[in-house]
């Protein structure tokens, strides 16, 4: 997988937690962990993301 594909899936993962957490939080009795688990994932894909864009 180059370096381009790798960094793109990983900006599709995290524009789709985003969207899953945004959800979860709108939800009626929403799990509390679930969501920080979710938003935890997000930023070590951001900070991913990060890295890689400065090594580019």
């Amino acid at each position: 997988m180059s370096m381009m594909s790798h960094l793109q899936e990983l900006k599709k993962k995290h524009d789709q937690l985003s969207e899953a957490v945004e959800t979860a939080q709108r939800a009626p009795g929403s799990n509390d962990l679930e969501v920080a688990q979710m938003k935890k994932k997000k930023l070590q894909l951001k900070e991913e993301i990060a890295r890689i864009e400065e090594g580019a």
